[in-house]
């Protein structure tokens, strides 16, 4: 297969290390090749006091993290001058572990931190049900207000993570989901990991949650380029190995629609700036 255009890493993917993830690292890294790619990141969950829900277990998104990190450098080696092999993770942001993250990003040799905020009044919106009979303008709301909160709180992550997806999880999905409709909180948002030299990443998930679009939706993400930001990385979120690089071509037309002709890689937590055209 030839190479995704304009993108050649998939900067957030999942494997068995990851409570829902269905894919062994070998077969997310061969299926990254299969695409085309020179690069992969893989970010598996790890979600610091996440509640117990009855199908995850009582121990989910942990997982030994030297295990993960000595996996990931031999499949580096195994890997070279075929594939880049980086070393991420995709850490659930909560105030309170603010501390906790800064102590674990700073012990590990990660080349990539995804900061994502998958908990709202320290629920998950994937249990839509456990939020009652709220409409989805009031979850929404909570989940970009908890994102507020974490985004001002936390500093150990490179780039915050799908920032709209609770809206896959709405009862009405996008029905009743617009920019505009919370601007004034988005842009606080946006201007807050801005401010702090973060990015955010272009999710390709939501095309298959059948949202119609990405997350952020390119009204997000054109805002986000308006107000100065520039470091924006691209992920399938894929979970199973068919998802790897899912819809890059695409996520690149969006990324120049909304006025960007780069996106951004990272390495030992440095952002490379990698052209779209």
């Amino acid at each position: 297969m030839g190479k995704t255009k304009g993108i050649h890493c998939d900067a957030h993917v999942h494997t068995t290390f990851s409570t829902d993830g269905d894919a062994a690292v070998e077969d997310v890294i061969e299926a990254a090749v299969q695409k085309g790619l020179e690069a992969v990141c893989v970010t598996d969950h790890l979600d610091l006091d996440f509640p117990f829900y009855e199908d995850l277990g009582k121990h989910a998104f942990l997982f030994n993290i030297e295990e993960y990190v000595q996996k990931l450098d031999s499949l580096r080696g195994e890997h070279a001058g075929r594939l880049k092999v980086r070393t991420g993770i995709e850490l659930g942001l909560q105030p309170h572990l603010a501390d906790a993250c800064r102590r674990l990003t700073k012990k590990h040799p990660f080349d990539f931190v995804i900061g994502s905020v998958h908990l709202v009044d320290g629920k998950d919106p994937y249990y839509r049900e456990s939020f009652g009979e709220i409409g989805d303008e009031e979850l929404y709301r909570a989940a970009f207000e908890a994102t507020l909160e974490n985004v001002k709180a936390v500093d150990s992550f490179d780039v915050l993570g799908h920032v709209d997806y609770v809206v896959r999880y709405g009862k009405g999905q996008e029905r009743g989901y617009s920019y505009l409709q919370y601007a004034e909180i988005l842009d606080e948002i946006l201007k807050t990991v801005i401010a702090k030299g973060k990015g955010i990443e272009l999710n390709t998930a939501g095309l298959r949650y059948g949202l119609g679009f990405c997350n952020p939706h390119p009204d997000v993400l054109r805002r986000y380029r308006e107000l100065g930001g520039e470091i924006v990385t691209v992920g399938s979120d894929a979970h199973k190995v068919e998802h790897v690089a899912w819809e890059f071509e695409r996520a690149a037309e969006i990324l120049l629609a909304c006025g960007f002709r780069h996106y951004t890689e990272f390495e030992a937590r440095k952002p490379n700036f990698v052209s779209l055209c």
